[in-house]
This record gives C-alpha cells, sequence and structure tokens, in this order.
C-alpha cells in the first residue's frame, strides 16, 4: 500500500514541481530574447542614421567598413537594401549579401521596414530553433523612407545560454522536489498507519475476534473518526452476538426445569388414564417432552460450538488421540467399530479449539444414525489438508445432501432419531469462517452399500514451535446434535 501510494505522490510532486519551472524556463527565455533583440536593434538604429547620412552624400565606403567591424566582431552580416529591394551595401561581398538579404525577406519584416514601420519583435527564441533573430530597421521614417537596414544574428549563442540558465534552473528545482520526496515517505507513513491497523483488526475480527480495538488517536482526522466508527461497530456487534448466545443459553437452562416438571406430571396421569386412546395420547405427550428435552441440549451444544471464533494451527493426529478412546467406547455399546487412519505431523488451520468438538458431532452422528458397522476417521495431507468421517451404512440420497447442511433440516428417514439438526450446519459454517470447506458425499463401500462421509477441508498450517495442549474431550456425550437429519 506504501509503494501505490508512493507512485501516486511523487508523480505529483514532479508535476507540481515541473508545473512551477516550466512556465519559468519559458519567461526566462522570453526575457532573454527580448534583451538580445533590443541590442541587436539598437544596432540596427546606429546603422540605419550612418546609412542614412551615406545614401545623401553617395559616400558609402564608411558604412560598409563600420558594417565589416560589426561582423568581424559579432559575426552577424549587415546589409542596406533599396526601396526596389536591390542590396545597396552590406558587411560581405555582393553576391553572400544578396543571399542574406533573400534569407531575412522571408519573415517579411524587410517588408514592413521598407513601408517606415518598425517590424514586430520576435516572441521567443527556443534553444531547438536554427532560425536565426531578423532585425529590419527603416532608414527615415513615413515618406521619406530611403531603405532599409537588416541584421541577421545567429541564435546558436542565445540558445547555449538559455539552456544553461535552463540547467541551472534544474539544478536548483532538485532540492524542492528532493524535499517533497523526503517529505512524502513520513507523510504516507503517517496516512497509512491507520489503516493498515485498521487491515490488521478487520482481518482480526473476520477471524472471530471481536475484543480487537484500534487507536483512535494517530492519523488524519477522517481517518480517526473512521477508526472510532469501527471500534464502535464492533462493540455493537459483539454486545448484539453475546446477547444472542446469552438469550439462547438462559432461555434453554430457564426451560429445562419447567420441562421437567412438565414430564414428571405427564409421566404420574398414568394411573388415572382410562381407555387405549388416552393411553396411546399419554405416551405421545411423554414422546414430545422427551423431543424437547433433546432439543434444548441441542441449542447449547449449538451454542457452545458458534462460541468458537478465530483460528489456530492444530496437529490433526495429536488431537484426534485425545478423543479416539472416547469414540471407541460409543462405538463399542452400538456395535460400532471406531478406527482411525491418520499420517504423523498433519497441520491445519482450523476453528480455534472447536475442531475436535466438530468431530465429535461428526463420530456421534455417524453412530447414532448410520446403521453400519465400521466408522473410520482419516486424514489426508497436501495442498490442503483433508479430513474425512466415513462410514458403512445406509448413507444418504444425493438429492438430500444439499439440504443436509441448512439448519433444523431433517432427513425423512430419520425423523424419529434424536436431535435437531443444527450440529451439521453449524460445523459447516465454522470451518467455513476458518478458510476451508465441509462436503458430504459417499463413505465406505460394504456390499451395495456405499455408506456416508463427510469430508473436512482445511488449509495447511506451519508446525507450532510448541506442541499445544491437548484439548479437553467433551463432558456431555448425549450434548451434540445430529447434523444429518
Amino acid at each position: 500500500m506504501l509503494r501505490r501510494l508512493l507512485t501516486i505522490l511523487l508523480p505529483v510532486a514532479f508535476v507540481l514541481v515541473g508545473a512551477v519551472v516550466t512556465p519559468l524556463g519559458a519567461v526566462i527565455a522570453q526575457q532573454r530574447t527580448q534583451e538580445v533583440y533590443v541590442d541587436r536593434l539598437g544596432d540596427a538604429g546606429r546603422f540605419a542614421a550612418l546609412a542614412r547620412t551615406a545614401l545623401e552624400t553617395d559616400r558609402r565606403n564608411a558604412l560598409t567598413q563600420e558594417m565589416s567591424r560589426y561582423e568581424q566582431l559579432y559575426g552577424i552580416p549587415v546589409v542596406v537594401v533599396a526601396p526596389d529591394g536591390r542590396v545597396v551595401a552590406g558587411s560581405g561581398d555582393p553576391p553572400r549579401m544578396r543571399a542574406v538579404a533573400e534569407e531575412a525577406a522571408t519573415g517579411g519584416g524587410i517588408i514592413a521596414a521598407l513601408a517606415g514601420e518598425r517590424p514586430a519583435p520576435p516572441v521567443t527564441v527556443w534553444p531547438w530553433d536554427p532560425d536565426p533573430l531578423v532585425v529590419a530597421e527603416p532608414i527615415g521614417r513615413d515618406s521619406e523612407v530611403a531603405g532599409a537596414v537588416v541584421l541577421v544574428a545567429p541564435t546558436e549563442e542565445l540558445g547555449e545560454a538559455i539552456l544553461g540558465t535552463w540547467g541551472w534552473m534544474a539544478l536548483f528545482s532538485t532540492l524542492p522536489l528532493a524535499l517533497l520526496v523526503a517529505a512524502s515517505m513520513p507523510l504516507s507513513r503517517w496516512v497509512l498507519r491507520p489503516v493498515r491497523r485498521l487491515d490488521a483488526a478487520t482481518t482480526a475480527v473476520t477471524s472471530g475476534d471481536l475484543d480487537v480495538r484500534v487507536d483512535a488517536e494517530r492519523g488524519p482526522p477522517e481517518l480517526r473518526r473512521l477508526t472510532e466508527s469501527f471500534n464502535t461497530m464492533v462493540d455493537v456487534v459483539r454486545r448484539a452476538l453475546e446477547r444472542q448466545r446469552s438469550f439462547v443459553s438462559e432461555a434453554s437452562h430457564q426451560l429445562r426445569n419447567p420441562l421437567a416438571s412438565l414430564r414428571l406430571s405427564v409421566e404420574n396421569l398414568a394411573p388415572y388414564l382410562r381407555g387405549e386412546e388416552a393411553r396411546q395420547a399419554h405416551a405421545v405427550a411423554i414422546e414430545e417432552t422427551t423431543v424437547m428435552h433433546r432439543m434444548l441440549n441441542s441449542l447449547l451444544a449449538a451454542t457452545r460450538l458458534e462460541s468458537v471464533t478465530g483460528t489456530e494451527a492444530v496437529e490433526v493426529a495429536g488431537l484426534v488421540e485425545t478423543r479416539v478412546a472416547r469414540w471407541n467406547a460409543l462405538g463399542r455399546a452400538r456395535g460400532i467399530e471406531v478406527s482411525t487412519d491418520l499420517p504423523e505431523r498433519v497441520w491445519a488451520h482450523a476453528p480455534a479449539g472447536g475442531l475436535g468438538s466438530i468431530l465429535d458431532e461428526l463420530v456421534s452422528n455417524a453412530l447414532r444414525l448410520s446403521g453400519g458397522t465400521r466408522i473410520e476417521v482419516r486424514a489426508e495431507d497436501g495442498e490442503q489438508v483433508r479430513i474425512g468421517v466415513l462410514d458403512n451404512g445406509t448413507g444418504l440420497p444425493e438429492e438430500e445432501r444439499g439440504a443436509a447442511l441448512e439448519r433444523f433440516w431433517r432427513s425423512p428417514g430419520h425423523q424419529n432419531t434424536e436431535g435437531t439438526g443444527l450440529g451439521l450446519a453449524i460445523a459447516a459454517d465454522l470451518v467455513r469462517e476458518a478458510g476451508g470447506r465441509l462436503t458430504l458425499g459417499e463413505g465406505l463401500a460394504d456390499g451395495e452399500r456405499r455408506g456416508f462421509g463427510v469430508v473436512i477441508i482445511l488449509p495447511p498450517a506451519e508446525p507450532s514451535a510448541e506442541p499445544p495442549d491437548p484439548p479437553a474431550a467433551p463432558s456431555d456425550p448425549s450434548a451434540p446434535s445430529d447434523p444429518r437429519d
């Protein structure tokens, strides 16, 4: 970002210096041109006075000698042109003087001088312009014009003088340019420092850290106001999430006791029931209270999962080793074998403190819903880390897999199975926020059954310098909700 800002500021600095130096250079060139023109005009006026006397007395030798000495000193040829355009005197031989007169006639200055008018002065002589400076002065005035004196001054020395002046200007302009360049570095850092802090804070918020704050006391006023607004926004979001989670947790806890009392009261009605229809209604009421109790447990588990924020580098095999004993115990209770196939030293960026809970959720769902005899937890290393929980059960139809990631969705084949359909949806959200994705597909083949598989794809991570503390397994095995139903 600093380089991009400097690529904008530095050209602006050059443009500003150029905007000052360029007109000044043009003014200096014009001023030097006017100085040379005034000098040459004075010389032409002096020769016009001498030429008038020489033409009136018909004594041109002195005039010719004076013009010759002038050309020898300054290298500027001088000619005297009669009203009919003939060269009547000059500083050199007649053929060369005629050539000088013809060269001077192209600008129209001689015609104006022969008409008794002084030609307009040149505007500016530029160093790259090879044309000479032509000065024409009428001999006499009005109707008494006896001819014109023409000086054809080369402009090489004038151009060199202008270039020299421009060179000194360019040299001196490097000082303010260097000051502007030097000032642009701290200025850019001063402007961008709050932007970098905001960028780092936004990255932290994206990772789930809502306790981050940005210093709003430094930087330009506009960025300070933006920083204050950012801090206020983060506070509002954090309070809203805390209120939401607190409400779900407290409401679930507050409803458990009335629900337990309601279930006990319904169960106590059993001795007073008469008839098969009443007993069936009583059984339905008990079942509904059981479902509501499971729903509250699932909401509490979902609240714990959604409290996971940020990402961390996790060594997958070490994490699974802390939980595989519990999975095996739950599997033996259901007659299902749980096995693992994990390479060592596979590190992945995972939800901070949440990958273990996610795997618990997936294994718990496979134990309850697969109807199989084997579950396998795999991990594969590569450009992406793939962690799969695969079973050889009945599986899930392909047309239902897209809806399985929606909250509260239940498969038609698992309507009477405990769970609310929150776990898998929340797990998919957590994996997505960690920069990965969760996909559903086929599992372990067992005859005609293809089973069901949930694959977590996470970005790889560099090994941590210190081994992380092993996460504790959840204390309530019944807490996770079912993801597939």
